[in-house]
């Protein structure tokens, strides 16, 4: 050991001299928004099988899926409210209009993947959105997906019922 630390102050030479500042620097710095010339952010959210790309920019909160209106679209009113919700959790009902596709899965791996979306796009939106919408989980893509038949099964798990004779 020929440089021996002793005291606190040389210690902050040594970590000076060194790549960790500058690197903690850089993380402090704010995220900056991910907007195109058009005035919008994309993202693509996820669940089961559906996908859905998603475009959002300022408005009076008009909602299009698939060319068509989200009432049509989704007629459940569970379905619109997951829809909503990230907009409920970060106060921002009504100020965002909303253009995506959704393709593949149901109807409610469809509302949940255009959730995943919103999020995604509100937080390159807006960056600072970003902590509600995690600790409230809209963030995580939920990956369960529809286990696949096994050989010598009816279906994934059930057997073919047992007779005796």
């Amino acid at each position: 050991m020929a440089d021996e630390v002793k005291t606190l102050e040389d210690l902050k030479d040594l970590v000076e001299g060194t790549d960790i500042v500058s690197a903690a620097a850089e993380q402090d710095k704010p995220v900056e928004p991910q907007i195109d010339e058009l005035g919008r952010s994309y993202a693509t959210g996820k669940r089961k099988n559906a996908i859905a790309r998603v475009w959002i920019k300022p408005g009076p909160g008009k909602i299009v899926v698939n060319g068509r209106d989200v009432d049509t679209y989704f007629a459940r009113p569970v379905l619109r409210m997951v829809i909503n919700q990230p907009f409920a959790v970060t106060e921002r009902e009504g100020q965002y209009d909303i253009f995506c596709t959704v393709k593949g899965g149901g109807l409610s791996g469809q509302a949940g993947a255009l959730r995943h979306g919103i999020s995604k796009a509100l937080t390159l939106y807006e960056p600072l959105l970003r902590g509600a919408l995690k600790a409230e989980g809209f963030l995580t893509r939920d990956s369960r997906v529809v286990e696949r038949k096994k050989y010598g099964r009816r279906k994934a798990r059930r057997s073919f019922q047992f007779s005796k004779r």
